[in-house]
């Protein structure tokens, strides 16, 4: 049941430019920034703000010599505020869609392993029904891919649920885990034994994932629990073409799910080093936001991510 003051503070208080200075105050930090980028002039926004204040009854920025910074209030009021604004914007771009005849758009974030192997054939799928569908794919971490769902910028994301805060705003919908195995290029000087020891593996040059990742804090798990120190050559990316191509002109070595290389496995350019870390990640899946309506394309995308899931052994059967 909708609590009656909540809908007062809505139909009385809330205003759209609130919603569109709240999300740029996120962004910039600073209402003399934040005023030009919803084009405000400095004391609109900041009248607004503080009626936003006094009818909520918090404060929900601080007030610091350089710009603001969002209380524990803003940050909830930022997130809530940018899923409203996508919401509206989803609104207006379905009503356009029906009045031009097009079939809409839908943004989708995935985690790498699934961009590769699950991601392409739903597209496919999706186009061969609606071809004048929009797609636009983002490729990151679970994490920021999370906080882009939330706050409205993506439909639907293929990854992890990270924390129980999250989990409380979010629908997930398992698929499967990642099982990794240390990849290196044919000729290695570490190929072909089979008694590597995790010491051996610290002093190699490394291709890792962005700090924060999953991947990387067991990385940097396994090697301090057995009083190792890092690897000190490493490179950071996500690029799979990057990968590869290191991996072919350089001794480096990387923890990839081996369904990524299947190719170059299968064509001798890269083999699997002989040793078992244990590395296998949780289960990624489909995460969409809890409660929300999907659009028309955004559910297409759905059913033809589910079909994908089932045809690859994955997923729901």
């Amino acid at each position: 049941m909708t609590d009656p003051r909540s809908d007062r503070f809505v139909r009385s208080h809330l205003k759209t430019r609130q919603l569109v200075l709240l999300v740029e105050l996120g962004r910039h930090g600073s209402i003399l920034h934040a005023a030009q980028a919803a084009h405000l002039t400095q004391p609109a926004a900041s009248k607004l703000l503080a009626d936003l204040e006094h009818a909520l009854g918090v404060k929900l920025f601080e007030r610091l010599p350089r710009g603001v910074s969002p209380t524990w209030y803003g940050e909830v009021m930022i997130r809530r505020a940018g899923a409203a604004l996508a919401e509206l914007d989803a609104g207006h771009q379905e009503v356009m869609e029906l009045l031009s005849g097009l079939a809409g758009r839908v943004s989708v974030g995935s985690v790498l392993t699934p961009s590769v192997t699950l991601l392409p054939g739903a597209v496919i799928a999706l186009k061969a029904r609606q071809p004048r569908v929009h797609v636009a794919i983002t490729v990151d971490t679970s994490k920021l891919l999370t906080q882009q769902l939330q706050g409205g910028d993506l439909d639907l994301v293929i990854g992890r649920v990270l924390d129980s805060e999250s989990a409380a705003h979010l629908s997930f919908e398992p698929l499967t885990d990642e099982p990794h195995s240390l990849i290196v290029r044919a000729g290695h000087p570490l190929a072909g034994r089979s008694d590597l020891r995790l010491q051996e593996l610290a002093h190699q040059a490394w291709i890792l994932p962005p700090g924060g990742s999953i991947l990387r804090d067991r990385l940097t798990s396994l090697f301090l629990t057995a009083g190792l120190d890092q690897p000190q050559q490493a490179v950071e990316t996500l690029s799979l073409p990057v990968v590869t191509r290191l991996l072919a002109q350089s001794d480096m070595v990387v923890a990839l799910p081996q369904e990524l290389v299947k190719g170059y496995l299968e064509t001798g350019q890269l083999t699997v080093l002989d040793i078992d870390l244990g590395l296998r990640m949780d289960a990624y899946g489909i995460i969409t936001r809890r409660g929300h309506q999907l659009s028309p394309g955004a559910e297409l995308m759905l059913t033809c991510l589910r079909e994908e899931a089932q045809q690859l052994g994955i997923g729901r059967r």
